[in-house]
């Protein structure tokens, strides 16, 4: 449930799907984070890397300090993330992999030595 300002109670569900601007237009905070997070997706998403500074400078001059730790913990990898936002290449297929094994891996433990891991590990895919 949600309670509004004005006193009146309503399902959350229903707020959010039915009325999603004059949610967000309710608070000043969460509209701006909204927008903040919709233009940094956008940035991931078609590898706008170019636009990173000028985001992390409109994040910081707002009153939003969660986006400032995120934009801080961003920072302090600076390199990596501008490599991850502007790069067309991606680590997610080894992560995959990697993924994958860990799996295997867990679901063998304690049961089989390291040759049947290994058979399994080059037959599982």
């Amino acid at each position: 449930m949600l309670r509004r300002m004005d006193g009146e109670v309503r399902p959350f569900r229903k707020v959010v799907t039915q009325q999603p601007v004059g949610f967000l237009a309710s608070c000043r905070h969460l509209e701006a984070t909204a927008g903040h997070v919709t233009s940094f997706a956008e940035m991931l998403t078609e590898h706008l890397g170019i636009q990173w500074k000028s985001w992390m400078s409109t994040v910081a001059a707002d009153d939003l300090p969660h986006l400032h730790r995120f934009v801080r913990g961003l920072d302090t990898d600076h390199a990596a993330v501008r490599n991850g936002l502007t790069l067309p290449c991606s680590s997610g297929a080894v992560e995959g992999h990697v993924n994958r094994i860990k799996m295997l891996i867990r679901q063998m433990y304690g049961r089989a030595g390291f040759d049947l891991l290994r058979k399994r590990i080059l037959f599982s895919h």
